[in-house]
């Protein structure tokens, strides 16, 4: 029996719209497990931010993710140090957010999928 893939994937989900249910569809495809990594309220700094627990149970209600949890403070690497997934799906616009985080990709031979961009930005699911 082969080992299932783990996908894993993160962003900050102030606002969940058509768009990201068709990227987070996308990058459950990847594999057999989908975990979402949320920023966490520390790092996420945008004016529209909303708090964590929110956003989490947001994206429970999708029912499309095994797994969906709050981010390390601060720290990207160590979100996928303790999933060691085998597949990170990044958004059309996401890259590594630094060097830290590129080497522990590389060292774990984390496969790097940058997903397309995908229509319904602006059709909210949920927001407030």
């Amino acid at each position: 029996m082969s080992a299932k893939r783990k996908v894993f994937t993160a962003g900050c989900f102030n606002r969940v719209h058509k768009a990201h249910l068709k990227m987070l569809k996308e990058a459950r495809s990847l594999g057999d497990e989908l975990v979402v990594v949320l920023s966490s309220d520390s790092h996420n700094k945008k004016p529209t931010a909303v708090p964590a627990q929110i956003r989490l149970k947001w994206l429970k209600d999708l029912e499309i993710a095994d797994s969906i949890r709050v981010g390390e403070e601060n720290s990207f690497a160590k979100s996928l140090l303790e999933e060691k997934p085998d597949i990170l799906a990044l958004g059309y616009d996401q890259k590594l957010p630094d060097e830290e985080t590129e080497r522990l990709v590389k060292t774990l031979g984390i496969q790097v999928v940058r997903l397309p961009w995908f229509e319904g930005k602006e059709e909210a699911i949920f927001s407030q």
